[in-house]
């Protein structure tokens, strides 16, 4: 436990540019509490203690504005930047060295109906290694984002993300394929100069319209210019039409 709090103080030093200190850090951190808390009640929880677990993870969320369920799985390295209104849900698995942003939910998307036939259910996400998910987005269900993918801020994910994949949008859509490292990318934008599919489809069929007005328009001149050559050009090939059915 003691090991993964110390990568969880050097998380926040090496990501947060505004630490002012490992104190700083230990006192005045939501994310560095709430992981306390958990890294307390998590234990407690798999031997059974679940009352005392939820009540520690309760009272850490009125500290800190962060839900955690005790039985989510969590790595070393965890950084909840600003932190207010995350939410990780119970069957929650995060890798390490990952960085959640505040309004992030890790939640499922199950009915809230026949809740004991979904009490040994995988409901929530798997986050892989180096992850970093941008502010107020929602992971949805038992998917998996894999080794440094990339969430964009709002994006709502309900399909399993690739290794090194950036998404954005709702529902989230790849923009681009980055290389799978482990260098942090503050709110999940780096890729933002790549050009997304979407956007680059809708291009391409403005520029269709446009040739398409462009050669109407031409039409239009020409015949303003000569209104009688496609008259002349229509009778001509009515007579040769009819020459050809009185020589049958």
């Amino acid at each position: 436990m003691l090991g993964k709090l110390r990568y969880d103080l050097k998380a926040i030093m090496e990501r947060d540019p505004a630490a002012q200190g490992v104190f700083a850090a230990i006192f005045l951190y939501p994310s560095f509490h709430v992981l306390l808390f958990h890294r307390i009640a998590h234990p407690l929880w798999n031997w059974n203690c679940k009352f005392i677990a939820r009540a520690l993870m309760l009272f850490a969320r009125w500290l800190t504005g962060i839900e955690i369920h005790p039985q989510a799985k969590i790595g070393a390295g965890l950084f909840i930047d600003h932190g207010m209104g995350v939410v990780i849900g119970q069957t929650t698995i995060i890798g390490e060295n990952v960085t959640l942003y505040h309004g992030v939910t890790l939640g499922g998307v199950n009915p809230a109906e026949n809740s004991n036939s979904q009490r040994t259910l995988k409901r929530h996400p798997t986050v892989g290694d180096n992850v970093i998910i941008g502010a107020g987005a929602q992971i949805l269900g038992p998917i998996t984002i894999y080794k440094c993918a990339r969430v964009g801020g709002n994006s709502v994910v309900t399909k399993d993300v690739g290794e090194g994949i950036t998404v954005v949008g709702i529902p989230a859509k790849p923009v681009a394929r980055r290389r799978a490292d482990e260098r942090f990318t503050p709110y999940a934008v780096s890729d933002m100069t790549a050009i997304d599919q979407t956007e680059k489809t809708l291009s391409w069929l403005s520029q269709q319209i446009l040739q398409m007005q462009e050669h109407i328009e031409m039409l239009q001149k020409r015949q303003t210019e000569n209104p009688s050559s496609d008259l002349l050009d229509t009778g001509g090939d009515n007579t040769t039409d009819i020459n050809e059915l009185e020589n049958k």
